[in-house]
């Protein structure tokens, strides 16, 4: 599921009314420094804005190390955010290569006295949204639930009645806030609970929500999950989605509502049901093969889109072979079967092409590929099909 980490969950929690620094956001350096002079702050946090952890110690291929960068002195904000924008930042979560910065965030820094974790999250355990928090914030909360278990507190959340005052108010006690920060944490708390169910979230998780020696609670980072599910009515949400991250193929996929994912191998999967394609991933491999992609088409599938992920998988140079393994339910055989003659004429298919085709309408299916003049070997069954594919390259 789609996550954003930073400028974009500040932008909605600013939204909803949660406690955050003041910021800008801006895609040129002349804009960063601009937001560094208006911002008018003892100190000043330039943050590179990607959709991926690790920032802090992430590297450019410009030479500079850090994504994020501290100064008391705005003017030097501009030679440092030239160094960032059109520059790849590596960190421990991105690809190798690192991912592009385009904007970068321009923010108050804030003295933290206290770092607290909070989060919301969907738990299946408890069929619905559970706050876990921890005094000890700051830092990487595995480790804290891993040493000192007791220090994590939960709240089951009832999410017909949502998070009751009570529980605010523990809440933020456990999270060590004392006196009136109490209150004022218990406020932000329902807040992010607020937000959490306003944009679909499966995960709000803020780290650290700190304390300011002025007496203030903020949210100084947040890392926010959303459903999937959820697209249809939560556009904007979605449109902050940076596809430039995502692999390009899998963004097109996405497109025509077909899953992909790329491996390494020569054999491409073409299948419907993430069970089925998995399954026939493991029997290529069982068979020597080597599965180039997972390919799911999903339950209502159109002639259209066979033709699509057809052209995507094509269009992978590493692919010596197509294996199509349909169990045909809710899909029916044929769409499928014209879809693959109508794409390997268009597409003048120069790699051997393996189906296996069960189900509904079927004869009908195997017909349609017996009379299209293709070179097209048809299988039995799964594992058939898989020695098959295997054999078509080794030859």
């Amino acid at each position: 599921p789609p996550h954003s980490s930073s400028s974009p969950s500040k932008k909605l929690m600013e939204q909803s009314g949660v406690a955050v620094q003041r910021f800008y956001v801006a895609d040129t350096a002349s804009e960063a420094l601009e937001a560094a002079k208006r911002l008018n702050a003892k100190e000043i946090v330039l943050k590179a804005q990607i959709l991926a952890g690790g920032r802090g110690k992430g590297v450019f291929d410009s030479g500079l190390k850090g994504g994020v960068h501290l100064t008391k002195d705005p003017t030097v904000v501009g030679d440092l955010a030239k160094k960032m924008l059109g520059f790849n930042l590596s960190t421990k979560q991105t690809p190798k290569e690192g991912v592009k910065v385009k904007t970068v965030m321009v923010a108050e820094a804030l003295d933290i006295t206290r770092e607290t974790y909070f989060a919301i999250l969907m738990d299946r355990s408890c069929n619905g949204p559970v706050m876990v928090g921890s005094p000890q914030g700051g830092m990487d909360i595995e480790e804290v639930a891993a040493s000192t278990p007791e220090l994590i507190f939960k709240e089951v959340i009832d999410i017909f009645e949502g998070v009751r005052e009570d529980q605010a108010l523990r809440m933020a006690s456990n999270l060590g806030f004392k006196g009136p920060l109490e209150r004022q944490a218990a406020d932000q708390i329902k807040k992010l609970y607020d937000l959490f169910l306003k944009v679909d979230a499966t995960q709000v998780e803020v780290n650290p929500l700190g304390e300011t020696p002025e007496g203030q609670v903020v949210c100084f980072d947040a890392k926010i999950n959303f459903d999937d599910n959820a697209e249809f009515r939560q556009k904007a949400v979605f449109a902050m989605d940076d596809m430039s991250e995502s692999d390009p193929t899998e963004s097109e996929a996405a497109k025509w509502d077909l899953k992909y994912i790329g491996l390494d191998g020569n054999i491409a999967c073409f299948v419907n049901g993430a069970g089925l394609a998995m399954a026939t991933c493991d029997i290529i491999d069982l068979h020597g093969g080597k599965p180039a992609n997972f390919l799911d088409l999903g339950g209502g599938v159109q002639e259209r889109q066979v033709y699509e992920a057809f052209k995507l998988l094509t269009a992978d140079p590493k692919v010596e072979a197509i294996l199509v393994n349909i169990f045909g339910g809710i899909v029916n055989c044929a769409i499928i079967a014209n879809g693959i003659t109508k794409a390997c004429r268009e597409l003048e298919l120069k790699v051997p092409l393996v189906v296996r085709l069960e189900g509904t309408n079927v004869q009908e299916a195997k017909r349609i590929l017996a009379e299209s003049g293709l070179p097209i070997t048809s299988a039995e069954n799964l594992d058939d099909a898989a020695k098959k594919a295997v054999a078509a390259i080794k030859k």
